[in-house]
Formats: structure tokens, sequence, C-alpha cells
């Protein structure tokens, strides 16, 4: 994907020339109309003789490798701002610069919910004296559309005005607050109330497992010893096939050589990049700088950072930071529940991207990740509506807790997910690097946000929907807790996450069997309803294999069974499901390179305990408080890999060039190059996109 080595230059002047080139506000341009002449692009031909003749050849060179206007590319680098360029370009078509300052909303003459899908296509219709104008923030090869329109019938000036991305958002943000907020909490409920855990919440199911206890309690009651061992038995078998379907995952063959990328990058789409940002201020620089390092051409970026209204820690961190690549602010309204699901849906309609990726925080992406998404999305067909990258703990020497933490992680994202993705079977997507198509998105309504596992719900959902969603070889490395206290808060959230989200869609069981079909149904129950179920039975287990092996008697009265048989049930089942994660997780870290952290998988008992009680503290708070958001607080790790190796790399390549100088064989034009260079086409250098 690399463009000519005489563009990287071309392109990075882009850059650092305009400040020296560029007239003072107000001046009047250096050459006359008739000294300019017409060039390739002519959404650009406004800033000739504003703009020096070689940066202008630059972009529209640019402009045509990567296929945008060059307009675009002049923006996305910096040299001029959106606003300068479209009201120049605006002067010299004769048409309006409309700033949508003050216009009533009466002068737009569609609903809100056709004013609030409008964003995304960028432009709006308003009412103009007798007429109707269509208003454009330009995006793409539009301006140069409009450009040629009108200079083959200048009658249309009257139907066109120009506005910025900016002021277009802020104008229905003004005039639909009230509406994105609503969609954003209550969309699915509305569309799809069967599958949204709103309020009311889950009386059928409240209903069916009513019906269910009671018939148990009578069951009890008439035999107690042999519906006792009836449920220890089936219990058993139920964590054991969770067991035999991570199993599974290790087993089946992951091939991870992509097939070759049928795109070339004047043919990517634009991509979509969102991440819902809260109490993140000191997450703001390395998020930013992850972005700026993607493969990607940034003039087809569009990142959405959301952030909350009262949270100006994290909006002056973003304010604060020079990015290089255009960004987007969104303000969350107030209303519904203040969780990230809501927040990703209200960046969901002013989303451009034919593709969406979620990035949290604290995320580092690989910089070839959204290519390799692209990739497996062209490789297959529409079915395949969401492929979901590696997640890798990078804090891992900060503790033994970010140690089993990386060991869960490699078990789970490169070992098990990708295993179950290769049999089809719904995903169970992590909250982070998920990449979907934003028009099947927009179709199964989003996010739930209700849900606090927004993840695993929408893996679920899309699968109910008929498409199915994969894994690439592609890793984003993430910061796990590695204290006590934040662990325990952030795992509370996801078993409560996943128990809400088995509720829900075990509403109609009957449609979901239909939906998913048997392989799926059951994949549901075990990977959703079985993670839950296996850390809240986990303690009675324990404790019963406690009982048998040193109470010396049967749990029961009468009909009793031998202690031997009791504490080979009990001790088989707790033995294979610590050897069974044990192996995962081992199995994963094989893959990363990192076994010399398998130590810790001795502590797997001890892990086992600290989910158990998790579960337990996420099914009362699914009692007392389903909707709370038990945030996570990034920005606290002590160590990284990538770091580390990231040093070693440079200095190495520091020594080596230093050689090289002493020899009189090498001159550093540019002594800090090493460090913060990032070429045109967005490639890093190798020391700053250091491999696992």
């Amino acid at each position: 994907m690399a463009y000519r080595v005489g563009q990287r230059a071309a392109t990075s002047r882009l850059r650092t020339d305009f400040p020296s080139i560029a007239p003072a506000p107000g001046s009047s341009f250096p050459f006359s109309a008739a000294e300019i002449e017409p060039g390739p692009c002519p959404e650009i031909d406004c800033l000739r003789g504003r703009i020096a003749a070689d940066v202008l050849a630059e972009a529209e060179a640019r402009a045509a490798a990567i296929g945008v206007g060059a307009d675009r590319v002049l923006i996305a680098a910096g040299v001029i701002s959106e606003e300068d360029y479209l009201r120049s370009l605006a002067d010299a078509l004769g048409i309006v610069f409309d700033s949508l300052d003050g216009i009533p909303r009466e002068r737009c003459p569609i609903d809100n919910d056709r004013l609030i899908d409008s964003v995304a296509a960028g432009m709006v219709p308003l009412r103009t004296g007798g007429d109707l104008c269509l208003v454009v923030a330009p995006r793409g090869t539009a301006a140069r559309r409009i450009a040629r329109l009108i200079e083959d019938n200048p009658e249309l000036k009257r139907r066109f005005r120009l506005t910025t991305i900016e002021r277009l958002n802020a104008f229905v943000f003004r005039h639909c607050a009230g509406n994105i907020a609503e969609r954003a909490a209550n969309g699915l409920k509305m569309a799809w109330p069967a599958l949204s855990a709103a309020p009311p919440r889950w009386r059928p199911n409240v209903l069916l497992l009513a019906v269910v206890a009671i018939a148990a309690l009578a069951i009890l009651v008439a035999a107690p010893a042999q519906t006792t061992l009836v449920s220890e038995i089936l219990l058993a078998t139920i964590f054991l096939a969770w067991l035999a379907l991570r199993l599974a995952g290790a087993v089946i063959a992951w091939t991870t050589s992509d097939p070759p990328l049928a795109l070339r990058v004047n043919e990517f789409p634009v991509y979509t990049i969102i991440s819902a940002l809260y109490r993140e201020a000191a997450s703001v620089e390395s998020l930013l700088t992850a972005i700026e390092r993607l493969d990607y051409p940034p003039e087809k970026l569009d990142v959405k950072l959301v952030v909350e209204a009262d949270d100006d820690d994290t909006r002056a961190a973003i304010a604060a930071r020079k990015s290089r690549v255009p960004v987007e602010v969104i303000v969350v309204p107030a209303e519904g529940p203040r969780t990230k699901p809501k927040a990703l849906n209200v960046a969901l309609p002013f989303a451009r991207g034919t593709f969406t990726v979620v990035y949290d925080a604290e995320d580092r992406p690989q910089p070839d990740q959204l290519q390799r998404a692209l990739q497996a999305f062209c490789a297959a067909g529409p079915e395949l509506a969401c492929v979901q990258a590696c997640l890798c703990v990078d804090n891992t020497a900060d503790s033994w807790l970010a140690r089993l933490f990386t060991a869960e992680y490699a078990g789970q994202f490169d070992v098990f997910l990708p295993g179950i993705a290769t049999l089809h079977l719904p995903l169970p997507l992590g909250g982070s690097s998920n990449h979907f198509r934003t028009a099947t998105l927009h179709e199964i309504g989003g996010w739930d946000a209700y849900n606090v596992t927004e993840d695993a719900d929408v893996g679920m959902r899309l699968a109910r929907f008929g498409y199915r969603a994969g894994v690439i070889d592609s890793t984003t490395y993430e910061e796990a807790p590695a204290r006590f206290a934040p662990w325990l808060r952030q795992r509370t959230r996801w078993f409560k996450g996943w128990m809400q989200t088995w509720l829900v869609h075990m509403r109609e069981p009957r449609r979901l069997l239909d939906d998913l079909g048997l392989p799926g149904f059951a994949a549901f129950q075990l990977t959703i309803g079985g993670n839950a179920l296996a850390a809240l039975v986990h303690p009675l287990f324990l404790g019963w294999l406690v009982y048998a092996v040193w109470g010396g008697a049967p749990m029961w009265k009468s009909g009793g069974v031998p202690v031997a048989m009791l504490a080979g049930l009990y001790g088989t089942t707790v033995v294979i499901g610590y050897g069974t994660s044990a192996f995962l997780g081992w199995f994963g870290l094989a893959r990363r390179g990192l076994l010399s952290t398998a130590w810790v998988l001795l502590l797997t008992p001890l892990h086992w305990l600290l989910l158990s009680l998790a579960a337990w503290r996420g099914l009362f708070q699914l009692v007392a408080s389903p909707y709370r958001w038990e945030k996570t607080e990034h920005g606290l790790a002590r160590n990284s890999r990538l770091a580390d190796r990231a040093s070693q790399s440079l200095s190495k390549l520091e020594r080596y060039l230093s050689r090289f100088e002493a020899a009189g064989l090498f001159t550093p034009l540019v002594p800090e190059a090493a460090v913060t260079y990032i070429s045109a086409d967005r490639r890093p250098l190798p020391v700053a996109s250091a491999g696992d």
C-alpha cells in the first residue's frame, strides 16, 4: 500500500510549509486571477495563488492516488481549515456559505428522524424564500462534483449552499438533541423490544423462572436425595459441556494467512473510528497517537471521540492535543442511562464510514488493523457483518492479576474465539476492536444502551439476524486492571451483562432456537449462560467436594450415594475445569511468545474463586442496580511490553547510526526522525510497530 517515495516528502511538506506560504488572514492574493491556471482538481482552483503551486500539485497527486478530492488532502494535512476552504470555494463559485447559525427548525422540511439520518450523508435541505436548496458539507470528491455541476449549469448556484461538517452537526444537535438522546437510549427498545434489556425488565423470564423454581422445590421436597443428585449431575454435565466447547476452540485449525487484498488504496472506503471516553484525560494522548499510526489514509478516516457533557477534563485534553488526523468530538446528551453503548449510539448516526470500528481509551491497535479488517470483509460475502481483532494485555508485569489477565485474554482471543468463529457459531465479541459494516449495525438497532456488556449482546444479535462474525489476525494492546478493586468492579459488570444478555435472548427460547439453529443455540447457552453459571456454581462444587472428602458422610440422610462417588463427581469436574482453563491460557501464551508468564497459571484455583466472587456480586447487582456501569480506570499501568521493545529497538538503531556517522557514511538531516517520523502512507517505522 506504500505510495511513491517522492510523494512522501511532498505530502509531509503539506503540514510544514503552509505557514510560510499562506498570506496573513485578510491579505490579498499574491497573483491576479489572470495569472492563475486551472488544475486537474477544480475544487482547489479557488486556492491557486493563495497556496504555493507545488503544495497544490502535491495535494492533487495524493488525491489521485487515494481517491479523494484535493480539498480533503489539504484539510486533513492541516494546510487550511475546512471553513476557510469552503468560504473560498463558495466565493469562487458564487454561492452562499451558510453558517447555519440562527436557522429556525421550520426552514428544514424533513422530520427529525430524517434530519438526524441526513448528517451521515453530509447534506440537509433548507427553504430559502420560495425555493428549496441543499446545504452540503462536502466529503470525498463532493466539492469537485459541485464545482463541475455549477460550471456546466450556472443556474444551479441558487440550489446549493456550503457548510462545514462541524456546523452541520451543531445544527442537527441544536434542533434534535432530544431525539438523538431518545434514539441512543431507546432505539433498540422501540424497534425490537424483545431484544432490549431496557425496563420493564424480563417479565416473561421472571414468570418462567418462578414456575421452574416452584416445580423444582416440589420435587426436592418429595424426593430430596434423588433430586439433589440429579441436579448435581446436570450442573456437572453443563459445566463439562462448557469446557468441551472451549477445548473445541483450541483444536480447530485457524489459518492466519489472509487472502490478498482486492482493493487498491484509491478504492479504500471511508472508515469510522468511534471511541467513547469518560474521565479519560490521561489516555487521550496515547489513543490519538495510536489512531495516527494506523496505516490508512487519514483523509478517509472519520474519527469520533464521544464524551459526556460534564467531562470537562477529557474535552480539554482533546482540545489541547494537536492531532494529525481530523477528529470530531461529540458530546453525549444527559438523557437516559450513562453507559458506553448509549454513547456509541449517539455517535452512530454521524458515522460516515462504510465500516465502523470501536476502540477504548487505552487501546493501541496494530497499524495494519483497518486494512486487515477490510481484507476480511472483501474476502467474505455480505453475511460477514463484524470482525473481532485479538485483544492482548500489555502491562503484564504490573501484578499477578495482570499476568492472569494476560493468560486469560490469550486463551480467549488467540485460541477460543478463532475456533468458534471458524465453526460459524455466534461470537461473544470483546468490548473493543469490533469492526462492523456500518449499514448492518444500523439494521440490527445499534447497541443496547441498557446492557452493560453491549459487545456480547451485539454478537448474539448479529447471529439472530442471520449474520456472522469473524476474527482477524491483528492485535490491539490494552491495559488490564492490576489491582483487585478495579478488577472486581470490571468483572462484576461483565458477569452482570452476560446474565442480562442471557435473560434477554431467552425471553422467547423457541424463537431463539429458530434464529440460531441447534448448534448456535447450544453455543449461546454455553458461551453466555455457561460463563456466568460456571462461576456461580464453582464454589458450590468446591464446597461439596470438601464436604464429601472430609465430611465422611453423604449430604442427605437417606437414599445416599457413596462418598467416593460424590468425591469423584465433584473432583473430576473441578480438576477438569482448572486443567482446561490452564491449558487454554498456556496455549494462548505460547502463541503470543509469552510462556515466561505461564507460571501464573498455577494460581488458576484462586482465579476461579475470584471470578465466582465477581459473579455473585454481579447477580446481586442484576437485581439491585441492573444498569449501574462500574467504570474501569485507565492510565494506571506501570509497565508496557510495547514501550520496552520500542526503546530497545531505538537504542540499537541509535548505536548503528552513530557507527555509520563516525565512519562518515551517514549524516543525520533530522536527528529525531527515527522516533517521530510517520511516512506519507501512514506506515510507521519498525520501532513503532513492534510485533508480538
